[in-house]
C-alpha cells in the first residue's frame, strides 16, 4: 500500500476521478486503445492549464487482485524520468477504488500493431530501433538521475509511437531502481516480463541485471527485422528468438525477414543489425554488448540506408 509520504511526493501529479471521467467520456469502451498488463489504456482529451491535451489513461483492473505495488512503481519510476524516448507522465487518480495512469499519448499505438505492416519502413523501423536504444541507456547510465533503472518489460507491445513514428517506451510497473555502480550486480527475482522476451540467464543466476533488457531488446530488433511477434502460441516454431539465432548462425536470415523490407535494405546495414540482435540474445550477459555500444551501432545502421523511402 501506498503510505503517507508516497501521496505527499506525488501530490502534484494527482487528479481528480471527476476529470478523468470527463476526458475519458466516462471509460466509454469506443475510447479504449489498447490493453496492458495492468489494464485497458483509453484516449482522451483532458484540461490543463487552460489547454486542451490528448491523453491516454490506463485503468487499473481490479479484478485481478490490488496491484498496488505496480501502480506505484509505475507513477515513481515515470515522474523521474524525462527523455524523448520514454512516455510523459502527466498524473495520476487514486479516488474511489479506481486507480490510474494518465500519460502523453501515442497516436500510432504500440509497436507489436505494426509488426508486419509493410508500409512501415525500413528506415522507419530503424529509427524506432534507435529511439528505444537511446532510452535504453538513458535508463541505464544517465549519471544525472544518481541511479538507474532496469525496465525489465521491454516488448513490443511497451514500445509505443507517436503521431511521427517516434518511439516512447512505456510500462515501468515492474522496473527496478539500481545504483549505478551496481548495474552489473544480480538483483535476486523470479523469471519477471512477458513471455518470449524473458532474460534465460534468470533461470541460472536468480535473479536480473541491466543485461535482461538487452535480451528483450534484441527479441525486438528480431521482430522488426522478421515482422512477427516473439511469442506465436499455434505456430511450431513458437518462439522467435531461438528460430533467429538459428537464421543468423546458418546464414539464412532472408528466409525469414518480412519480404518487404528486403529491397529496402543495404547489404551492409542488415549485416550490422542483424549482428548487434544477434549479440543482445547472448546466453551469457557477459557477451551481452552494453546499450551505449548498441545505440551507436544502431546509428551507424541507419547511416547505412540511403532514406529514400516513402513514409508511410
Amino acid at each position: 500500500m501506498a503510505s503517507a509520504t508516497t501521496f505527499t511526493k506525488f501530490a502534484h501529479l494527482q487528479f481528480p476521478l471527476a476529470d478523468v471521467l470527463k476526458a475519458t467520456n466516462n471509460f466509454h469502451p469506443d475510447n479504449i486503445i489498447g490493453r496492458g498488463g495492468l489494464g485497458p489504456a483509453y484516449k482522451g482529451q483532458l484540461r490543463r492549464a487552460g489547454k486542451l491535451m490528448k491523453i491516454s489513461a490506463l485503468r487499473l483492473d481490479r479484478k485481478h487482485g490490488g496491484r498496488d505495488v505496480e501502480f506505484w512503481t509505475e507513477i515513481s519510476a515515470l515522474s523521474d524520468l524525462d527523455h524523448p524516448n520514454i512516455v510523459s507522465i502527466i498524473g495520476f487518480c487514486d479516488e474511489k477504488n479506481e486507480k490510474v495512469i494518465i500519460t502523453s499519448y501515442a497516436a500510432k499505438g504500440s509497436l507489436k500493431e505494426h509488426l508486419n505492416s509493410p508500409k512501415l519502413t525500413w528506415t522507419q523501423r530503424l529509427k524506432i530501433c534507435v529511439g528505444v536504444a537511446r532510452a535504453l541507456s538513458y535508463l541505464h547510465y544517465d549519471e544525472r538521475r544518481g541511479y538507474g533503472v532496469i525496465h525489465l518489460n521491454v516488448n513490443s507491445s511497451t514500445i509505443l509511437l507517436d503521431e511521427n513514428w517516434e518511439a516512447k517506451l512505456s510500462g515501468f510497473k515492474v522496473s527496478i531502481k539500481q545504483s549505478l555502480n551496481r548495474m552489473d550486480h544480480v538483483v535476486l527475482s523470479d523469471p519477471i516480463g512477458t513471455i518470449g522476451y524473458v532474460d534465460p540467464a534468470i533461470e541460472t543466476t536468480k535473479g536480473v541485471t541491466h543485461k535482461s533488457d538487452i535480451y528483450s531488446f534484441g527479441v525486438v530488433l528480431f521482430e522488426i527485422l522478421c515482422g512477427r511477434k516473439a511469442f506465436i502460441r499455434d505456430e511450431a516454431n513458437r518462439f522467435l528468438a531461438p528460430l533467429a539465432k538459428s537464421h543468423y548462425e546458418n546464414e539464412t536470415l532472408q528466409d525469414i525477414i518480412l519480404p518487404a523490407l528486403l529491397d529496402q535494405m543495404s547489404p551492409q546495414s542488415l549485416r550490422r543489425y542483424s549482428k548487434t540482435a544477434y549479440f543482445c540474445l547472448k546466453e551469457e550477459r557477459a557477451h551481452r554488448p552494453h546499450t551505449l555500444h548498441i545505440v551507436d551501432e544502431l546509428e551507424k545502421v541507419l547511416n547505412f540506408q540511403p532514406g529514400l523511402e516513402d513514409f508511410a
